[in-house]
């Protein structure tokens, strides 16, 4: 995984792709197996779906839902397409009417529901794209019910180091990105405390800018699994339980508004299960 190599959507089989792809695929694994332990018992739904015979585009994914006990809903999916965009699915993607809407797509995403009101909600986002042109997007970010300083700090913590290890100024930059992005225009409130966000990101060097990729998620998988295991056995009462049930609502309504990864699943005719895989299954208004 040292080396990449350049990838265009004519040639979405091998190159860059493949190797982004092959990444998702072992974080993936990882990630399963942590959460899996931590839950004590929950073990993911496996479920692979590739595009119908005929489709414009090409490609699937791998589908990983678990519902247990420490984690009351949890997606981890990666997907890999490629084809022709939709003229809605091409206004989404840079340099898409230069190839004539062909692309080729993958990436990781995760979002857990957590049965415990006083474990944040998290969601992250790895994701690889080309057109005539090849960039990387992503990030994560903390939704808590409960605010906990020492969790805040953590996860910033482990974030910023994997954006100091690229440049100077990452950090500062995608954590001001986090913050305008996932914000709720129409509560005028921030989804949570933030974290990490980049999209289009084609500095011209594709092997920093990959590692720097690789670093967020496993800073994800080193920070994530250490506060879930510190609050997953707070004591909590039906009002904190409310609480969280209405905070959900809160984030619903920035997924199916604002979401740039649901619009785009939309826009390109992907599996529906996959990309609303990040709704909760209990939620309050």
């Amino acid at each position: 995984m040292d080396g990449v190599a350049e990838n265009t959507a004519s040639s979405p089989e091998n190159g860059f792709s493949l190797q982004a792809v092959a990444y998702y695929h072992d974080l993936q694994e990882r990630i399963l197996k942590a959460f899996e332990d931590l839950d004590g018992g929950g073990k993911f739904e496996r479920t692979d779906w590739t595009r119908e015979p005929g489709h414009r585009l090409k490609g699937g994914g791998r589908m990983r839902v678990m519902r247990g006990k420490v984690f009351e809903k949890v997606g981890v999916n990666v997907s890999h397409v490629w084809g022709t965009a939709s003229d809605q699915g091409m206004a989404q993607m840079p340099g898409a009417k230069e190839s004539g809407g062909k692309f080729a797509a993958c990436g990781i995403s995760l979002v857990t529901h957590m049965s415990n009101p006083f474990v944040p909600t998290v969601h992250m986002n790895l994701r690889c794209m080309a057109t005539s042109k090849m960039w990387l997007g992503g990030g994560a970010d903390l939704t808590p019910t409960f605010p906990f300083d020492e969790d805040t700090k953590d996860f910033h913590d482990a974030l910023r180091r994997a954006c100091d290890a690229y440049r100077p100024d990452a950090y500062e930059k995608y954590k001001k990105w986090c913050d305008e992005y996932f914000y709720l225009p129409h509560r005028r409130e921030p989804r949570g405390v933030g974290g990490i966000f980049v999209d289009d990101l084609a500095s011209g060097d594709v092997v920093a800018d990959f590692a720097f990729q690789r670093r967020v998620g496993e800073a994800f998988l080193e920070v994530y699994p250490r506060i879930v295991r510190r609050r997953m056995n707070t004591a909590f009462t039906e009002a904190d339980r409310d609480k969280q049930l209405y905070k959900r609502g809160r984030y619903v309504e920035f997924n199916l508004v604002y979401d740039r990864g649901t619009k785009f699943g939309f826009a390109t005719d992907a599996n529906p299960e996959a990309y609303l895989m990040s709704m909760p299954p209990v939620v309050k208004w």
